[in-house]
């Protein structure tokens, strides 16, 4: 395999992975829009907007022509915007070869259409799906650009895609595993924004430990109901791309959903939270998402509709969990139906 490896594009998780393929000796070309990132990038080694402070590898490169970030690479990791993935990919399918191992790192739908990253990707290249590689997992650029022991899971349909990507980020301090769940690592990577920021939302409206431990383990078990739905193994929800990456998105202030969620249940408007962020917030897209998707599939998501409430529809957040607070009562454990038991055995 060639030694360069395409990042597409330089925002700050793209940046800390780039730097992950670097430390691994790997040649870097990462693609951007700005021409003033790019400079930045090239002669003084810094991603200052997206990641403060961080001292690039020379090894990491950038340009704003794509033909020329993804000439001669073997691999392609593309990390753009979930709202613009499919603009990505398709500027890629000019440059684009079968060889060429594709991963993604978005968490997230298009809005628009419902569908996952891995479809856009593979309607815009014509390539199959099953081959497309995507890296999830509790990761936060901040840690990862600093060498902090992280572990992650790239999942592919294809076995050798997956242990190609595997080999290709593997060190002493990214720690790499595999998985074939493709679909559920990409759901689960993508639904437990949502929950993050709803444990935003409670930190800020003070609610404290027994709240937030509360919305974790419903938002996994409401996340894992609609994913079983759609196709993807409930393991996965247990494992890093699930409650892993939950935790670290809920919990931690380096987390964009979180400090989103946070502000608004101290008040602010979602326009005036957006503006402050200077940068996407997953999780506000994905909760407008899963409001049709769970409307789609017929299962209820009680933590996610709440949240669509508030963002969409200007409830309160007291009085969004007035309302979760106050649903009939349950069972706590969920159904499993015999066609879904072989379903996940099959």
């Amino acid at each position: 395999m060639s030694k360069k490896v395409a990042v597409l594009v330089a925002g700050s998780w793209g940046t800390a992975l780039a730097s992950v393929l670097a430390a691994n000796q790997l040649d870097v070309i990462m693609w951007t829009r700005g021409e003033d990132q790019a400079a930045e990038i090239n002669t003084k080694h810094t991603n200052q907007r997206f990641l403060p402070d961080a001292e690039l590898s020379p090894r990491i490169q950038a340009t704003t022509d794509m033909a020329t970030a993804v000439e001669g690479a073997s691999a392609v990791l593309i990390v753009a915007p979930s709202s613009a993935m499919r603009s990505v990919a398709h500027q890629l399918k000019a440059y684009y070869k079968p060889e060429m191992l594709i991963i993604h790192a978005t968490k997230g739908f298009e809005t628009e259409s419902l569908k996952r990253m891995s479809t856009v990707i593979s309607e815009e290249l014509e390539c199959e799906e099953g081959r497309i590689v995507v890296l999830s997992g509790p990761s936060h650029a901040e840690e990862v650009v600093k060498r902090c022991p992280t572990t992650v899971v790239v999942a592919s349909l294809d076995k050798a895609s997956a242990e190609a990507a595997q080999g290709l980020f593997m060190n002493a301090y990214f720690r790499v595993y595999t998985n074939r769940d493709m679909i559920g690592v990409e759901l689960a990577g993508a639904f437990k924004n949502i929950i993050a920021l709803g444990a935003g939302m409670s930190d800020g409206l003070n609610f404290g430990d027994n709240a937030k431990a509360a919305l974790l383990t419903r938002g996994l078990a409401e996340i894992t109901r609609i994913g079983v739905e759609m196709g993807a193994n409930p393991l996965t929800f247990s494992g890093l791309a699930g409650i892993g990456d939950l935790v670290v998105t809920a919990t931690s202030q380096h987390s964009r959903n979180w400090r989103a969620g946070s502000l608004l249940g101290k008040g602010q408007k979602l326009d005036d939270v957006l503006n402050s962020m200077g940068m996407v917030v997953e999780g506000i897209r994905t909760t407008q998402a899963a409001h049709f998707i769970s409307q789609k599939y017929g299962v209820q998501m009680p933590i996610a509709d709440q949240l669509y409430h508030v963002l969409f529809q200007e409830r309160q957040p007291r009085d969004a969990v007035e309302a979760l607070m106050g649903r009939d009562p349950k069972t706590e454990m969920e159904v499993m139906t015999l066609e879904t038991w072989e379903q996940w055995h099959s």
